[in-house]
């Protein structure tokens, strides 16, 4: 993925409830990545749009308790910052519930499963079954990817009512990935309802080269989308035809029997 500086595109106007300070330390927090693990003052002040000085403040505060590491001039989120996502994954019962059966899934298709949730413009990772590493990207709990391309960010944003649906397909940058990648809005909002239409969805090297990909949606007790399920697999592996005719109806069974289970959770 690209490495993009903290932005308000898409995020609800602040209020007069909103805590500017508090925006900000999270501001600092996502500075870091992958790309930039390690941060100066200066660089977390040029990636989030602070002073130099608000940006020394917070990255104390942040090191007072226990987020940050100081190691000279650098700066580094410590494993403490997990906790903050772990207290979402643990707030909700759908990931424990799905995972045994996505573990089944995965154990009788021998491919690597995963669950996801849509967040603005992208899916974030929530849960993650492996089996083989199949992707040049490599993928958690947490990891991101573009919703309009992903086989679940089809499927999420299937889920979506007209009104945000069209939303997200205006104001979503729709870049090539790979050659097959569908970049004309008219065309994907056109395969955004067939996916509706049809309950699950396909994608077939528009991520990557070579990468099959088939997700379905997990609902709620009230039929909502909350989440979805996917298994990807190389092409030289097995066809998309192959995918659609021997995967597709075992992953279609697994995401209505998280979807059953859940139903009957408190909060679903």
């Amino acid at each position: 993925m690209t490495d993009t500086t903290p932005s308000t595109e898409g995020k609800k106007t602040p209020g007069d409830s909103y805590v500017q300070s508090f925006a900000r330390g999270l501001a600092v927090i996502r500075s870091f990545s992958a790309q930039h693990p390690s941060q100066t003052m200066t660089e977390v002040a040029q990636r989030t749009g602070l002073t130099r000085a608000g940006a020394r403040r917070i990255l104390h505060t942040l090191h007072g308790l226990g987020y940050v590491d100081i190691n000279g001039r650098q700066f580094r989120l410590t494993a403490k910052v997990l906790d903050l996502g772990f207290a979402y994954l643990s707030s909700l019962p759908l990931w424990s519930l799905a995972e045994p059966f996505m573990e089944s899934f995965v154990q009788e298709v021998q491919e690597s499963s995963s669950a996801a949730v849509l967040d603005d413009k992208e899916i974030v990772y929530v849960l993650r079954v492996p089996t083989k590493k199949i992707m040049s990207i490599t993928l958690g709990i947490g990891s991101r990817l573009p919703a309009y391309c992903s086989s679940m960010g089809r499927v999420l944003l299937a889920g979506l009512d007209d009104a945000l649906l069209e939303q997200q397909l205006a104001s979503t940058e729709l870049l090539a990935r790979t050659p097959h990648t569908l970049t004309d809005r008219a065309a994907l909002r056109e395969e955004i309802l067939r996916v509706r239409q049809q309950g699950w969805a396909l994608i077939n090297e528009e991520l990557e080269e070579g990468l099959i990909s088939l997700a379905a949606p997990i609902r709620s007790r009230s039929g909502h989308v909350v989440a979805a399920i996917n298994v990807s697999m190389h092409k030289s592996r097995q066809s998309a035809e192959g995918m659609q005719q021997h995967i597709l109806p075992k992953l279609l069974a697994t995401a209505r029997q998280i979807s059953e289970r859940i139903s009957h959770s408190a909060g679903f």
